[in-house]
């Protein structure tokens, strides 16, 4: 009985503990749903990261609101991602046909490693240049959400890639309607091309629309497309992680040496410390720790990314109504901009503006090649 009554006293705690944090973020994520509805160049998420990122950086951030903001912030992020697979049916990619769903797959896969192989080259983290590659490759800022659950990445650099995603998928509304008066792709290669070229969904949306309902039917099933493809990105992340922390410190040092940080060494949302550095060489003993947290803490497959496949199939049994869809489209925003303005209050601005180049350029190299691949592929295949 005294067990039972030092639980629930310990439940009553938490909820006291995590309530004013919990508030504050819930009255960020209504404001950036507001903004979100009142125009369309800025989605509810990216809203809802600049005004986190207002707060962390304004002396308001106290502990009282620390706890329940970054307790909530990767669980929450999670679910969204979850709910995220009941905008996807497989019918309706399947229709597609396989040749498009090939271009999709290549796609993906290229502009993925890619990506990889950029951040690299332009001096970016193991875990910041996985964020790039997945948010630049698959679905924006909540595929950002979703790698960032697997590689535990600095809140510094989930920020930069959200902030990339959003600036060039929203030039990508520009560029390609011009681009295409020169090309003169007709209405349904144009719109699988914007499938394939933008980031974000409403971006794509913007972009196809300047084609017609035709573009627009074609792009918005594209990308959908890529959507799915976080399921088995995520997951063979997830694998790769679990094998280089099972590698053991010297190749966590290894990878520090190299200027590739471990996901275990690179930060993580709730503002957990790195491990000791010097001089951009972690210690031994850092190594040690953060290889035994991630091979405890890391699955095979995440949960999440089940839970993704789930609501897949789900959506494509056809046994939902359409009101339930739309509702779990609004509360998947709801959870996903929640994950987001915990991610912001954790950041710290001036340290972002000092590594923000870095991630401009590979930003700009990604978007290059990713529309460069997916308009060969579209003029060979299409």
């Amino acid at each position: 009985m005294s067990s039972r009554s030092t639980t629930r006293r310990s439940r009553r705690a938490r909820v006291r503990a995590w309530t004013p944090g919990l508030a504050v973020m819930a009255g960020g994520v209504g404001v950036s749903m507001l903004l979100a509805h009142l125009q369309t160049l800025l989605g509810a998420l990216v809203i809802a990261l600049v005004l986190g990122i207002l707060l962390g950086n304004s002396g308001l951030y106290r502990a009282t609101l620390r706890t329940g903001i970054g307790g909530g912030t990767k669980r929450l992020l999670r679910a969204g991602v979850v709910l995220l697979g009941l905008q996807l049916a497989l019918p309706d990619i399947l229709a597609l046909g396989p040749q498009v769903i090939l271009l999709i797959v290549a796609c993906v896969v290229l502009s993925f490693y890619g990506t990889l192989w950029l951040g690299r080259r332009f001096g970016l983290s193991r875990s910041g240049s996985l964020l790039m590659a997945a948010g630049f490759s698959i679905c924006g800022a909540s595929a950002v959400a979703g790698m960032q659950g697997i590689v535990d990445a600095d809140d510094d650099e989930v920020a930069s890639a959200v902030a990339m995603v959003t600036l060039y998928g929203s030039l990508m509304i520009i560029a390609l309607p011009l681009a295409n008066a020169a090309i003169g792709l007709d209405a349904t290669r144009f719109g699988v091309w914007s499938g394939l070229a933008v980031h974000e969904v409403a971006q794509v949306v913007a972009v196809a629309s300047t084609a017609g309902t035709v573009a627009l039917a074609s792009a918005t099933v594209v990308k959908l497309g890529r959507v799915l493809m976080l399921a088995p990105v995520a997951a063979i992340t997830s694998i790769g992680e679990r094998r280089r922390s099972s590698a053991g410190p010297q190749a966590a040092t290894t990878e520090a040496g190299t200027g590739w940080p471990t996901a275990s060494t690179t930060g993580s949302t709730t503002g957990s410390t790195t491990g000791s550095t010097t001089g951009g060489r972690m210690m031994t003993d850092a190594a040690d720790t953060g290889t035994a947290e991630v091979r405890r803490s890391t699955p095979v497959v995440p949960l999440f990314v089940v839970g993704f496949l789930a609501m897949v199939v789900l959506r494509s049994l056809g046994i939902l109504p359409q009101p339930v869809l739309d509702v779990g489209r609004t509360i998947t925003t709801i959870l996903l901009a929640a994950g987001m303005f915990g991610l912001g209050a954790g950041i710290d601005l001036r340290r972002l503006l000092r590594t923000g180049g870095r991630f401009a350029a590979v930003g700009a190299a990604a978007t290059t090649l990713l529309a460069g691949l997916s308009l060969l592929g579209v003029v060979v295949l299409t």
